[in-house]
């Protein structure tokens, strides 16, 4: 193939022409809850909160742009129980967009949709088709000669759906192009629930020709004669959501083969990067380091805005310092952030060591200390118990959208605590060594 035509131009010199275009996307979680703490910043809060909303017109925007015949919609549009219509009324507006210029949407509800008390409430245009509790196969208008279409949907009625719901779709229409919509967890995934599990290779084995997924918020694709797309989420709501977002445009042509384009939507994207300090004896090294770090990602990435988390290694005599001033490191690294544009820093952890700590003996007392601390008081039965009613009575007091702060499980919760427990010895530590040495806290 010419190295200098695109894909498409290729296959209509070939002879194989575009026959049906759909955008699939899913989990767009409208107006989200902040779901962290950590989002101080009020500018930076505002931008976050208004992110799903400006992702999914872009979602709109791109299938505008690209004169598909369909939006596919796999499944949670709305994060839970919503009461106000304004994010009803947003949707409505955005579909009426694709509804003016001849495109259809196909929507299936997830889980969260199944929470929303609005969802059954909700008008939408004519051309706007939402799958009910029932298994649908819905056959496409196309224009004479083309080859058949059809979309099979089917929607949580309930929030939980334990079981598979494959065996509820109706089989692949003979001749037809048949196309899937479904919200499921797969084989299950890291961070999600279990929801409507059933194996790709369950999937693969329908005859279908593509199926839309929806419900697992880390892109997957796999390509054949049945392919399988989970597009991701299309915005980032916390850390645990890095990287970019995107939807997919799907191109098939009239020889029934199937070409992909990730197409990224995400306002603002969330990124961990560590920052090796090894070696740095100086504080305004170190801000240098930061903003010289921070320049080439957001270089790099394809979002508008960065919103960063920064982790320090290594060994460097500022290793107390960092841990014990982490506040005021903060400040700067926020503050060369705001010098570069569309740069945010949403927090500081450091794991930082100071030059020949790990082989330091007894003679060091503050190594000692660690140890004493770490053997005797955080491994003790009696300090987990204590600290993990202390937790179980902050969570009860947060928000709903606030208590998976320490995690969705048991087994999360207490790894959570640990990290609190180990990160709060460091930072004692840290202020008994700037005593040691004579400094100012």
């Amino acid at each position: 193939m010419d190295s200098n035509r695109s894909f498409e131009d290729s296959l209509v010199l070939e002879g194989v022409i575009a026959a049906y275009r759909f955008v699939h996307a899913a989990d767009i979680h409208l107006d989200s809850p902040l779901r962290s703490l950590a989002l101080r910043d009020p500018e930076l809060a505002s931008l976050i909160g208004n992110a799903t909303r400006k992702a999914f017109v872009r979602i709109v925007d791109l299938c505008l742009d690209e004169q598909v015949d369909a939006l596919l919609l796999a499944g949670d549009l709305y994060d839970g129980e919503q009461t106000s219509m304004k994010t009803a009324r947003f949707l409505a507006e955005q579909l009426r967009r694709l509804s003016d210029a001849g495109i259809q949407t196909f929507i299936i509800r997830g889980n969260h949709d199944a929470l929303s008390r609005i969802t059954k409430e909700l008008v939408l245009p004519e051309s706007v088709k939402v799958f009910g509790g029932r298994a649908e196969a819905v056959p496409v208008k196309r224009d004479a000669g083309a080859f058949p279409v059809v979309v099979h949907g089917l929607s949580f009625t309930h929030p939980q759906a334990p079981e598979s719901l494959l065996s509820k779709y109706k089989p692949p229409v003979p001749d037809a192009l048949n196309i899937g919509l479904m919200h499921t967890s797969l084989a299950g995934a890291l961070g999600h629930d279990v929801y409507a599990p059933c194996s790709l290779a369950d999937l693969q084995g329908t005859e279908f020709r593509y199926w839309a997924l929806g419900h697992v918020h880390k892109r997957m694709v796999s390509e054949g004669p049945c392919t399988v797309v989970m597009p991701g989420i299309p915005q980032g709501r916390d850390i645990n959501e890095a990287g970019a977002k995107s939807a997919t445009l799907v191109t098939i042509y009239d020889d029934r083969t199937i070409h992909l384009e990730e197409r990224f939507t995400s306002l603002a994207q969330f990124e961990r990067i560590s920052i090796d300090a090894t070696g740095i004896e100086d504080w305004g090294k170190l801000a240098v380091a930061i903003g010289r770090t921070l320049e080439e990602v957001r270089r790099d990435i394809p979002s508008e805005h960065l919103v960063a988390r920064l982790h320090f290694t290594g060994e460097t005599p500022l290793a107390w310092r960092i841990r014990r001033d982490i506040d005021l490191l903060t400040t700067e690294a926020q503050d060369r952030a705001s010098v570069i544009g569309g740069c945010w820093v949403e927090k500081l952890e450091t794991s930082c060591q100071a030059p020949g700590a790990a082989a330091a003996g007894s003679s060091d007392p503050l190594m000692e200390l660690r140890r004493l601390i770490q053997d005797d008081v955080v491994g003790s039965d009696a300090f987990r118990a204590e600290l993990t009613a202390a937790a179980d009575e902050l969570r009860r007091k947060l928000p709903a959208e606030c208590r998976g702060i320490f995690g969705s499980n048991e087994a999360a919760f207490q790894n959570s605590l640990a990290l609190l427990a180990r990160e709060g010895m460091e930072d004692v530590l840290a202020r008994l060594h700037a005593v040691e040495k004579g400094e100012q806290l």
